[in-house]
């Protein structure tokens, strides 16, 4: 076995603990992930997430119209806020994350933060614990409306799974476990903002995110996650150039091109890049297996 197949075959976890200290902890009888004792046993009926009905341009409409109506009334209310959080990541591994908080229909304060070497998803929960975090701490504050592209992301704050998330969602779930203790009347609303939608507010933080060139205020050291998602990518791209390289693919193979003209190349995400499409029944399989070899 040359070293090339051995890297290949290499277990994930192995690879990762050679190159990375970082290693996820998770305290499966930690008070805030114990059934009984989870903020959602306690307080669901006071914190909601949102989301359109669906991704049609129809649902995405009357989804921002409620959102607007929403903004208003947060803004109306003299101790609500609302928060427009985004994170992102670049190629050159830089996530950035932006935070305005609006009360009295301006924007009373504008933060960031960036960090190396962790995934899409860590940069919003980052983005969210930069903004929730002052939010929850504000005596006066009793309605606070988180307006985010990835409600995936917020749902994430309130899991009890065993998750890598812990150590970031920690600090904030404590918090606002602690925000809706302190007054009955107390609430959060989590609300997503689809790209798509163009929702002015939520463009300036965009903008502020993909122009960022701040300096990272962590150390490079790179996330379990991070290193996870690194060497998966490293083996899919090797196993694809193996691909494109191989003969064992047949000298008629055929390559297709997605709707930028861009070549199609093999993966194992989401069913592949094939078989979603023709997967649908057997002799369709079968003739594009017949077309595509030749």
């Amino acid at each position: 076995m040359d070293k090339q197949q051995a890297k290949l075959r290499s277990p994930i976890k192995d690879i990762n603990e050679r190159l990375n200290e970082v290693l996820p902890c998770f305290n499966p009888i930690h008070p805030l992930f114990s059934p009984g004792l989870r903020v959602v046993d306690h307080f669901s009926s006071r914190i909601t997430f949102h989301s359109p009905l669906s991704s049609s341009d129809d649902d995405t409409h009357a989804h921002i119209q409620r959102l607007n109506n929403t903004f208003r009334q947060s803004q109306a209310y003299p101790h609500s806020v609302a928060i427009i959080a985004d994170g992102g990541v670049k190629k050159s591994n830089v996530a950035s994350a932006v935070v305005h908080i609006w009360a009295d229909n301006s924007v009373t304060n504008q933060l960031s933060l960036q960090a190396m070497n962790i995934t899409p998803i860590e940069a919003e929960l980052m983005s969210m614990r930069l903004s929730l975090i002052p939010a929850l701490d504000n005596i006066n504050t009793c309605n606070i409306t988180v307006i985010t592209d990835s409600i995936s992301a917020a749902r994430k704050i309130l899991e009890s799974k065993t998750s890598p998330f812990q150590k970031s969602i920690l600090p904030i779930a404590s918090q606002i476990k602690a925000f809706l203790s302190r007054d009955n009347r107390n609430t959060i609303h989590f609300w997503q903002c689809p790209k798509k939608a163009e929702w002015p507010r939520y463009n300036l933080v965009d903008d502020q995110v993909k122009a960022s060139n701040g300096t990272p205020t962590f150390p490079s050291k790179n996330s379990h996650l991070f290193s996870q998602k690194k060497e998966c990518d490293n083996i899919l791209k090797e196993w694809q150039d193996s691909f494109a390289s191989s003969h064992k693919k047949g000298q008629l193979f055929l390559d297709f091109e997605d709707e930028k003209q861009c070549i199609i190349r093999p993966t194992y995400t989401k069913g592949g890049s094939w078989l979603p499409v023709i997967g649908f029944t057997n002799a369709l399989c079968a003739q594009f297996t017949h077309m595509t070899t030749g």
